[in-house]
């Protein structure tokens, strides 16, 4: 296995293991409390930015990978 696709397969688990997280943290719900419901409910804005972005180069590792 080349050293260039080893550094791809560990960047996509990189990736794979912040897209789960996230999934994980979108799991657990909303808190009682209105102020940190409200703090969530921002962080949620950015998680799912990042997840995005993590998705997308998985993507483009997934293309490299294959050709």
């Amino acid at each position: 296995m080349s050293s260039e696709r080893e550094k791809l397969l560990r960047q996509r688990q990189t990736l794979q293991e912040r897209v789960e997280a996230i999934k994980q943290d979108f799991k657990s719900g909303l808190p009682a409390d209105s102020e940190e419901r409200a703090q969530q409910l921002e962080n949620a804005d950015v998680l799912n930015a990042l997840m995005q972005h993590a998705l997308k180069e998985i993507e483009k590792i997934d293309s490299k990978l294959s050709s």
